[in-house]
């Protein structure tokens, strides 16, 4: 197929398009390299260097003439959202609307969004959340994604276009940026890596979901192929507290010191995971990889 992926030069869309390229799809990459790379994007690909939210969507749109669309730009930093709130909405409602409006006018057949499970859902009272529980944001960044996701479910059925909404747990793994407010897995590796002491924002025991790359960006190509609409959790459904993963790498790295310890940090959920049943049953989704392993993993992708 030919197919666009904004966000293809970050973390998890990098990985996605990895994939898309080795099944042999063509693919063409929107991104404006804020948090993105464009060294991640693989050679297969061809490469548009713009935002979502300036000049040249539609040209890039008329170039790929894209029959899907996986949409992974974001702005996706909870402490960012609470800064700037407006901006935030900006890339996260308007960004979305801009590439729902090009995939309408382009004729794309499949839309594919990346939402988010970690912040819609706020703290539920009961846990693993479904998809049928009343999402309660506590931050600006979930409710734009919420927003967007409500988006997409309604302007891609009026419009004749095949859509999933797919809701993420904590998704980790090589080529995670350790240097930004989100991410806590490749921060704590890169910090105990080289010698810099790790921060845990508040008492340690908030619980999150954690999800392998590769079995989110398994989750997309299933969902490209599925023939049914909807939005689906992909987790784990377990949660695993931020000491944990903390002491685990630790032990991993071989790091001996202790964590520093910071204020909460506002707006960030105390306990979340995520029940992915529906995906189960209608992608027929299951995440493969344990965290242990994919810890390893990402633990071996920084340079000693």
């Amino acid at each position: 197929m030919r197919i666009l992926v904004t966000g293809g030069a970050g973390f998890i869309g990098s990985h996605l398009v990895d994939r898309l390229v080795a099944e042999g799809h063509q693919v063409a990459v929107v991104d404006d390299c804020s948090t993105g790379f464009r060294t991640q994007v693989c050679e297969g690909a061809s490469f548009h260097e713009i935002s979502i939210c300036g000049n040249g969507l539609e040209a890039a749109f008329q170039a790929a003439e894209p029959e899907a669309v996986f949409h992974l730009a974001a702005q996706t930093s909870v402490v960012r959202s609470l800064r700037d709130p407006s901006g935030d909405a900006e890339i996260n409602i308007q960004g979305t609307l801009r590439v729902l409006q090009q995939s309408v006018a382009r004729g794309v057949r499949r839309f594919i969004f990346s939402s988010t499970g970690g912040a819609i859902y706020g703290d539920p009272a009961t846990l693993p959340a479904t998809e049928a529980y009343l999402p309660r944001p506590s931050s600006p960044y979930g409710v734009s994604k919420l927003a967007a996701e409500s988006y997409v479910a309604a302007i891609c059925p009026a419009s004749g276009i095949r859509f999933a909404a797919l809701r993420y747990g904590n998704v980790y793994g090589p080529r995670q940026d350790p240097f930004g407010e989100a991410g806590v897995i490749a921060i704590f590796a890169n910090a105990m890596i080289t010698g810099t002491r790790p921060v845990i924002f508040g008492d340690g025991n908030q619980e999150r979901d954690y999800v392998f790359v590769d079995d989110a960006v398994e989750a997309n190509l299933l969902a490209l192929a599925a023939d049914r609409d909807g939005v689906f959790n992909i987790g784990t459904g377990e949660g695993t507290s931020v000491q944990k993963i903390f002491e685990t790498i630790a032990a991993e790295t071989h790091y001996r010191g202790q964590p520093a310890h910071a204020p909460e940090r506002p707006g960030e959920v105390k306990r979340i995971h995520l029940d992915a049943g529906y995906a189960a049953r209608v992608l027929d989704w299951r995440p493969r990889v344990p965290l242990a392993d994919g810890l390893r993993r990402t633990i071996k992708s920084f340079p000693n």
